[in-house]
C-alpha cells in the first residue's frame, strides 16, 4: 500500500481538525458556528480533509427545532496513521506502537536492565523491528517517534539525566540511526503530563508529578506545556527541602528527590529492615500489617512530599495535580494523608488524585506529542471525563 504523503494544513484547516479532534459528533454548521468560518469555506476543508482521510464521516445528528435536513456527524480518523513512543526509565525501557487514538497495538516493557550505550542501541532495535513485524498497513504510516527521558528536554536536546548518564550517549545519533521516522526527544514527566490531560481529564490546567528515582512534574495550561526559558520548569525534585541535606547530583544539598522519591523510600526501608530490595509492593504490605517503621517511612515521605505539592500550588495555581508513583498506587491512602497534609488556603480548590494511566501515561503522553507535530495543532482531547 503507497502511503499518502502529509501536505502541510492551512491554519483554517488546522482549527477545524483541531476542533473536530477535541469535541464528539460535530457537523459542518457546528464547525462554522465555533470557528467563524462561513459554511462553504467549512464545507470545502471538511471535503480536503476527507479526501486526506483525517476525517469520517460517522452517521446522522439530531435536527435542529425548526426542522431542516439532519446533520452529518464528523470524527477524526484515529486509525490513519501510527505513533511509536519509547519511555527510557533508569532501569527499565518500555515502547509502544498505537494508532492516532490512543489504542494500543503494541508494547514493549523490559525491566531491570542496565542502560548504557550498547543496551539502548539493542533494546531500541528490538522495539523498530518487533513493531516493524506487527504494524497495521494505514494511510501514514508511523508519523513519528517520542522517545522520553528522567530529566529535563529542551529543544529536544537532552540536558541532563541526574539518576543515570544517558546524557554523555549520542542518544539522538543512535535512535536516528535505527529509524527512518521523525524521532523527537521529551522529559518524561512533561509527556505523563500530556497524556493524563489529553486521555483523563478536562480542565484546563494540570501537573502531573512523576515519582521513580527522581522527582519531576510536568505542567500543562490548555495543551501546552509550560517547560521555562531553559526547559527545566517543573522541576520539583531539586528544590530545596532541607538547608545543607544530602548532596544532589543537580549540584545544590537538600533536594527533595533525595528525601522523597520513590528509589529512596524503598532503600531507605531497606536499610531500616536489613533487606536486600525493596519495591512498592513490598512496603504495601508492611504498611498493611501496621509495621511501625513502614508507617514511619510513609509519614515521612508525606511530610516531605507535601512541601513539594504546596510550592507547586502556590507557583502555577493547577486544576488537578496527578500523582504518578508505583508507592502511592500501591498505598492509595497516601493520597489522603498528603490531601491532609496541605494547609494552605490556596490548596483547597486543586483536585489531587492518582494516575488513570499508570505506567502508560508518559508513552500515551509521546503519542500527543507526535499527533501535535504530525498535525500542527495545539490540543489535543480523547475525553470527557471531569477532572
Amino acid at each position: 500500500m503507497t502511503l499518502l504523503a502529509y501536505s502541510p494544513r492551512t491554519a483554517n484547516e488546522t482549527l477545524c481538525l483541531e476542533y473536530i479532534m477535541n469535541q464528539q459528533n460535530l457537523s459542518r454548521a457546528d464547525l462554522a458556528t465555533l470557528t467563524g468560518l462561513t459554511k462553504a469555506t467549512v464545507s470545502g476543508i471538511i471535503k480536503k480533509l476527507i479526501e486526506d482521510q483525517l476525517v469520517i464521516e460517522t452517521g446522522i445528528g439530531e435536527s435542529s427545532n425548526v426542522g431542516g435536513r439532519k446533520p452529518i456527524n464528523l470524527q477524526f480518523n484515529g486509525q490513519a496513521g501510527l505513533s511509536i513512543a519509547i519511555d527510557v526509565g533508569y532501569n527499565y525501557v518500555n515502547g509502544l506502537l498505537s494508532y492516532l487514538d490512543g489504542e494500543e497495538i503494541a508494547i514493549i516493557q523490559e525491566k531491570p536492565i542496565p542502560l548504557n550505550e550498547d543496551t539502548i542501541q539493542t533494546y531500541f532495535q528490538e522495539i523498530f523491528n518487533t513493531f516493524s513485524k506487527v504494524a497495521p498497513e494505514t494511510v501514514y504510516g508511523v508519523v513519528g517517534v517520542v522517545i522520553a527521558v528522567h530529566g529535563p528536554v529542551f529543544h529536544g536536546d537532552i540536558l541532563f539525566t541526574p539518576h543515570y548518564n544517558l546524557d554523555q550517549i549520542p542518544f539522538r545519533q543512535i535512535a536516528e540511526s535505527l529509524t527512518d521516522y521523525p524521532v523527537y526527544f521529551e522529559n518524561e514527566a512533561n509527556l505523563s503530563a500530556l497524556g493524563e490531560y489529553s486521555f483523563t481529564s478536562t480542565s484546563s490546567s494540570l501537573i502531573c508529578v512523576n515519582m521513580h528515582s527522581g522527582i519531576g512534574s510536568g505542567i500543562v495550561q490548555n495543551g501546552h506545556l509550560q517547560v521555562g526559558s531553559h526547559g527545566v520548569a517543573g522541576e520539583i525534585g531539586h528544590q530545596i527541602v532541607v538547608l545543607d541535606g544530602t548532596p544532589c547530583r543537580c549540584g545544590n544539598h537538600g533536594c527533595l528527590e533525595m528525601y522523597a522519591a520513590n528509589k529512596v523510600c524503598f532503600e531507605h526501608f531497606a536499610t531500616i529492615k536489613a533487606m536486600e530490595y525493596v519495591n512498592a509492593i513490598i512496603l504495601r504490605e508492611y504498611y498493611r500489617n501496621q509495621d511501625a517503621d513502614a508507617l514511619a517511612v510513609v509519614a515521612e515521605n508525606v511530610r516531605y512530599l507535601s512541601i513539594g505539592i504546596n510550592n507547586l500550588i502556590a507557583h502555577y495555581d493547577p486544576k488537578v495535580i496527578v500523582l504518578n508513583s508505583s508507592l502511592y498506587r500501591e498505598i492509595p491512602e497516601m493520597i489522603a494523608l498528603l490531601q491532609d497534609s496541605l494547609h494552605s488556603h490556596f490548596a483547597k480548590k486543586v483536585i489531587l488524585r492518582n494516575s488513570h494511566l499508570q505506567e502508560k501515561a508518559t508513552l500515551l503522553g509521546g503519542l500527543v506529542l507526535n499527533l501535535q507535530h504530525f498535525l500542527a495543532i495545539e490540543q489535543v482531547r480523547f475525553t470527557e471525563t471531569n477532572s
